[in-house]
């Protein structure tokens, strides 16, 4: 029976190949898919991370003011840890807490309005800060450096910042000058208590099981 079959022709020959070479990559695609969506992102647990924003004082009745603490509350964000690392979030910049104890409400709710305003964060034009990693390499055993985008004022620039595991929480801080955005710090009194232009940003971040 065998000798009966007619020899395949040159076309034929060529399609055959080509199904069988796309049945072989299917394969390899189909047994690759499992790997590929273990590496989903994990979300930020917003209930128990948190970012804060350290301004300090500077100029001549600088030691009459009062440095200050900045609670920027996280509205959302990801972190993926696969072979190509990623990192996301999003802050609500018109939720800011003041946190520092020794102030009065009333001025609390100064400064506020001042970082609110449109001599600083102008959150009536530019309600959420955002952050997008563009790179993450290691930095040791649990140690990073965060390469990304920040969207801050309207402006967006590069910023980087070294992270580090510890007890399940991605700790690091972050320094920051305002004029890079397109702030001018605040000065009081004729200049003479001024804020700094540098602030530092500390964060602490938890992820969704």
């Amino acid at each position: 029976m065998e000798s009966l079959r007619k020899p395949l022709s040159r076309a034929e020959v060529g399609l055959k190949r080509r199904t069988t070479t796309f049945v072989v990559l299917t394969l390899l695609l189909s047994s690759a898919m499992p790997a590929l969506a273990g590496a989903e992102a994990r979300l930020i647990d917003r209930a128990h991370s948190t970012i804060t924003v350290y301004v300090y004082k500077t100029g001549i009745l600088a030691g009459l003011a009062h440095n200050h603490e900045i609670e920027a509350p996280i509205a959302g964000g990801e972190v993926k840890d696969s072979e190509i690392p990623f990192v996301e979030l999003r802050v609500d910049s018109t939720k800011l807490r003041v946190l520092d104890p020794e102030v009065s409400d009333g001025t609390r709710a100064t400064i506020l309005a001042t970082m609110r305003g449109a001599e600083v964060l102008d959150v009536d034009h530019f309600s959420e800060i955002h952050f997008r990693s563009t790179g993450v390499e290691p930095n040791g055993a649990d140690h990073w450096i965060v390469h990304g985008n920040l969207d801050l004022h309207g402006q967006t620039h590069p910023i980087s910042f070294e992270v580090a595991l510890k007890d399940g929480l991605y700790q690091g801080t972050a320094p920051l000058k305002q004029t890079g955005f397109g702030i001018t710090p605040v000065k009081v009194a004729g200049g003479t208590v001024k804020v700094k232009d540098e602030v530092k940003i500390a964060f602490s971040i938890a992820l969704l099981n």
